[in-house]
């Protein structure tokens, strides 16, 4: 395994979300978080990532705590959550060239366009991010996707808001691909998967239990 949850609990003012949650994912796993609004599925993806400290338990990567291997954690993770984290003064362009450098990918610039252009981006490459419409922007966020087979364990939280079914068909391929070639993907959503039927795990969140893996 590369990641595991071990005795997870999280509260959020004084109420108790969550409590003795333990879990673990395995290279190639493809894990859905379920459960009601407000049960805590986002706070539990903020947990994987670090962004929050749990009440109690620990996640831990390949058997570490991921607070004692931080940077080694974050070097293997993209999360992206609600917000789309992108820079509003550059363009999608940009934002994806940025990004790119940054993680020192071999893709040249025609491979951006074309990235671009799989996300529904095609003719809004030039302009400012800030000009376009929040599914716009949620769009540029998800073009990184194309641009991280490096990075093992990606934790998604709705990732396919304000995208069309052709769209969640085109992620759901990137997803299965991700997950072929060893990596991880833990995601929140609200649509229905039809590729992905029958290599999707499940962990059901409900107020005061939770249901296993399977």
């Amino acid at each position: 395994m590369l990641l595991d949850v071990h005795n997870l609990s999280c509260v959020r003012e004084d109420r108790t979300l969550f409590e003795h949650l333990s879990f673990s994912v395995s290279p190639g796993d493809l894990l859905q978080i379920e459960g009601p609004n407000g049960v805590g599925k986002t706070s539990l993806l903020r947990l994987i990532t670090g962004l929050s400290q749990p009440f109690a338990g620990e996640v831990r990567w390949r058997g570490e705590n991921i607070r004692h291997c931080r940077d080694e954690y974050h070097a293997n993770l993209l999360y992206l959550g609600h917000q789309p984290g992108v820079k509003g003064g550059l363009t999608p362009l940009e934002n994806l060239s940025f990004y790119q450098k940054l993680h020192q990918n071999g893709a040249v610039e025609a491979d951006l366009w074309q990235i671009l252009a799989q996300v529904g981006l095609a003719g809004f490459e030039d302009y400012p991010s800030a000009q376009l419409s929040a599914g716009q922007q949620r769009r540029v966020a998800l073009a990184r996707l194309w641009l991280c087979d490096t990075p093992a364990l990606w934790v998604l939280d709705e990732p396919f808001t304000a995208i069309d079914k052709q769209g969640v068909k085109v992620l759901e391929r990137l997803m299965l691909r991700h997950g072929e070639r060893g990596g991880i993907v833990i995601l929140t959503t609200h649509q229905d998967m039809s590729l992905m039927q029958g290599r999707l795990k499940t962990l059901s969140l409900t107020p005061g239990r939770m249901e296993a893996p399977c």
